[in-house]
C-alpha cells in the first residue's frame, strides 16, 4: 500500500519539474520575441538601458567629461577637450602637456 503512494509522489514531482522546465523555455522564447514582461527582472538585458554618453578625457587634469559639455581647442596635434576654461588655458600655455 505504501509503495504505490511513493510511486505516485515521485511521478507527480517529475511531472511538476518537467512542466516547470517547459514553461520556463516557452517564457524565454516569448521574451526573446517581445522583450521582458514588466517586473520580470529583465532590466539587465540588452537594450534595457539607454545608450551610453560618449566621454572625453581632459588632458590636463584627467577628468572625464561628456563630449556635449566639454570645451574644445584645436591645435596642430588635433582637437582636445577640456572640463573647464582653466584647464584649456593651461593646456594652450603649454603647462598641461
Amino acid at each position: 500500500m505504501f509503495g504505490w503512494a511513493l510511486r505516485a509522489l515521485v511521478i507527480l514531482i517529475v511531472v511538476m519539474l518537467v512542466l516547470r522546465l517547459v514553461f520556463r523555455f516557452v517564457r524565454g522564447l516569448m521574451e526573446g520575441l517581445t522583450g521582458p514582461a514588466p517586473g520580470a527582472g529583465g532590466d539587465r538585458r540588452r537594450g534595457a538601458y539607454p545608450p551610453s554618453v560618449p566621454l572625453v578625457k581632459d588632458p590636463v587634469c584627467g577628468t572625464y567629461v561628456p563630449r556635449s559639455r566639454a570645451l574644445a581647442a584645436t591645435t596642430a596635434e588635433g582637437t582636445h577637450y577640456f572640463c573647464s576654461d582653466a584647464c584649456r588655458e593651461r593646456y594652450l600655455r603649454g603647462e598641461g602637456r
